[in-house]
């Protein structure tokens, strides 16, 4: 197919898998990869003796959850619609539904 609901990955430029296991969103800087790049990256790291980074920005990969939670909400605070909407997901697993309503209409709007 020429692309998906969920876009393009930003580095081969190929339409993103429907199956959401096949792609991982980046904290850092809130894109989807898909799969293929993210194991391209890993052997890039490897071969050359690199810390582990994000594929797209090159910022170092959080070593924490909290981390994690950091970089996505310095995302958040920019207003980014993605990372907003994965903030929800994450209010919604913690069971803060009016919290996870809260961020999805706010992803909504932007």
């Amino acid at each position: 197919p020429e692309s998906s609901h969920r876009g393009d990955c930003p580095i081969c430029c190929l339409p993103l898998p429907l199956d959401s296991n096949k792609c991982r969103m980046t904290a850092c800087c809130s894109k989807m990869i898909c799969l293929g790049c993210m194991h391209a990256n890993k052997i890039r790291v490897s071969e050359m003796g690199l810390k582990e980074s994000c594929p797209f920005c090159r910022e170092a990969n959080s070593s924490t959850d909290e981390e994690g939670h950091k970089q996505r909400m310095k995302r958040v605070e920019v207003n980014d619609p993605v990372a907003i909407y994965d903030e929800g997901v994450f209010q919604y697993m913690k069971g803060n539904c009016s919290g996870a309503l809260e961020c999805y209409k706010k992803a909504a709007r932007l």
